[in-house]
């Protein structure tokens, strides 16, 4: 079947007559049966010898060789012994070109065994490890906690989560097979060796990948420094881009991630209006008790609620190994002092006043256990979880639950026992202001990322967008009206209501704030995860 490209410009014919081009595993199963015993010849596709100092194992696709068969995706499969949907190898499809020159190029990629790993520098229980003399980066199964962070700092989707083991796994390009000269799995099942070993150096690679060389469409290789080499002969027109590139879908939620980010930032927020506002002292103090017993009740839930996202939760205690160089271990150092700090304060708080110092010190290890949140998600270098939007939303939600949180503690204190009734109302009305102007500007700030819906490039912050306005507007509906309802009409209500409406109607009108706000930060805190645009390597046809 002849792959010339039609006299007329009927683009979508000719790439369905390529779909059906089957020759190269025709080739393949004609030589198969020639000589079946052929393995030798396998060997040409892997290097002779071990890498030298500064250099490392590499994948090589031949581009003009890969026909999008995906015998190596099931030869990788059946040999590691993967699950059903499990997979450590996958083809995508660049196009692009002109009616009269159409482009089509099949990409098999898996793991780049990159030179600066991001699943090995975000994994807080370090279980990744790079040979020092293969650069292979091999995933250790048996340290493996489940957290799934890797498959959000991996910029490459590599790293598999398998449900039914708790752990994630990922290609170690066959190490075992290389370490007695057999090529890997999908070098071998290639019928037009499209796939090889090769060695690299690395400094070749570091400066080849800031000249931009890589593979149109692919995420950023600056990021982790890949070092597999795509090569081809053809002329790769400027326009290739993978063929699901305007191609939106939402991306994984973490339900328990979210319940934890949103319930650790109310706890946090309400020390925080304990240690600056007279919460402790006076005729307050009785109120303040109960709110610390509050604030530390929420905190201690939020992080039993991160322990429902680890696929192997006995082994949770590892998770603070990587605190050299994984914001996730330092988030689990710093909530753990936190929740130690918040114990000793509602502790002492009813027994008496809590000493300044104490107080300092919750709420400095509580805004150092956000700023780890921050910076986890951060880490992961999406362009939709850049430092400042971050930081914003995190902070916000923070300030937010904080006062929301605190203005219901003391209205329905109030409305049970009137004895602080004066200072409390003062506080109260201090608090519904806070939280109005807070709520606000987080909306504000939230609906000004729509803006991005005008971008003229298909960027991250893009799909995001167009994913907030079109699969997902009914969340985001949602998530606007309560927090319009909960963090600026119901505030507003009361300050307008004080004065002339009795204490259990105030308790009321503060409760439906804070329940509204609380819900609507977990709508956002789930829009945060499911509209995060992911970068990826070309995928097949949406």
């Amino acid at each position: 079947m002849s792959n010339a490209a039609p006299a007329a410009p009927d683009l979508l014919g000719w790439l369905l007559n390529r779909e059906r081009d089957l020759s190269a595993v025709e080739r393949y199963a004609r030589a198969h049966d020639r000589d079946p015993g052929a393995a030798g010849r396998w060997r040409d596709l892997i290097p002779l010898s071990a890498p030298r100092p500064g250099e490392q194992y590499a994948f090589e696709v031949d581009l003009d060789g890969c026909t999008g068969c995906k015998a190596c995706v099931t030869a990788c499969h059946n040999l590691n012994g993967l699950d059903e949907d499990e997979t450590w190898r996958a083809v995508g499809l660049l196009t692009g070109g002109t009616p009269a020159a159409p482009y089509q190029q099949h990409v098999t990629t898996a793991c780049h065994h990159c030179v600066d790993p991001a699943c090995m520098a975000g994994c807080p229980v370090e279980a990744y490890e790079k040979d020092p003399i293969t650069g292979i980066v091999r995933h250790l199964d048996d340290q493996c906690i489940g957290c799934q962070y890797c498959t959000l700092t991996c910029p490459y989707d590599v790293p598999q989560y398998s449900p039914s083991r708790g752990i994630v796994r990922k290609c170690d390009m066959c190490r075992s097979r290389l370490a007695v000269g057999e090529a890997p799995a999908c070098v071998q099942a290639c019928p037009n060796e499209a796939i090889r070993i090769t060695t690299v150096r690395t400094e070749q690679v570091v400066a080849d990948n800031e000249a931009g060389r890589f593979l149109p469409g692919a995420p950023d290789p600056g990021i982790t420094q890949p070092t597999t080499t795509f090569k081809t002969a053809r002329d790769v027109p400027r326009n290739a881009l993978p063929v699901d590139w305007y191609s939106v879908r939402p991306e994984r939620a973490h339900p328990p991630l979210t319940l934890m980010l949103v319930l650790t930032q109310l706890a946090v927020g309400a020390f925080g209006v304990a240690a600056f506002s007279p919460l402790m002292s006076g005729d307050l103090a009785g109120l303040g008790r109960a709110h610390a017993a509050l604030a530390l009740i929420v905190g201690l839930l939020a992080l039993g609620a991160s322990v429902l996202h680890l696929g192997r939760p006995q082994y949770g205690f590892r998770a603070i190994l990587g605190f050299r160089r994984s914001w996730l271990s330092r988030e689990v150092i710093a909530f753990g002092g936190f929740a130690g700090l918040a114990t000793l304060y509602a502790a002492v708080a009813w027994l008496g006043t809590p000493p300044r110092w104490l107080t300092a010190a919750v709420t400095t290890s509580g805004l150092v256990g956000v700023g780890c949140s921050i910076m986890v998600y951060v880490a992961c270098r999406r362009d939709g979880w850049r430092a400042d939007l971050v930081a914003a939303k995190f902070l916000l939600t923070t300030v937010l639950l904080g006062a929301a949180t605190t203005l219901a503690a003391l209205v329905v204190g109030v409305a049970i026992d009137p004895g602080a009734a004066g200072p409390a109302r003062t506080l109260a009305s201090q608090l519904a202001q806070l939280l109005a102007v807070a709520a606000g500007g987080k909306l504000a700030f939230e609906i000004g990322l729509l803006a991005h819906l005008r971008d003229r490039r298909h960027g991250a912050l893009k799909r995001s967008a167009v994913l907030l306005v079109g699969r997902l507007r009914r969340l985001s509906a949602t998530r606007f009206i309560a927090g319009a309802l909960g963090g600026v009409a119901a505030p507003l209500c009361y300050l307008a209501a004080v004065d002339v409406v009795e204490p259990a109607g105030l308790a009321a009108c503060a409760m439906v704030a804070w329940l509204a706000c609380l819900a609507g930060e977990l709508l956002e805190r789930h829009l945060f995860f499911v509209a995060a645009a992911s970068p990826r390597m070309p995928g097949g046809a949406p």
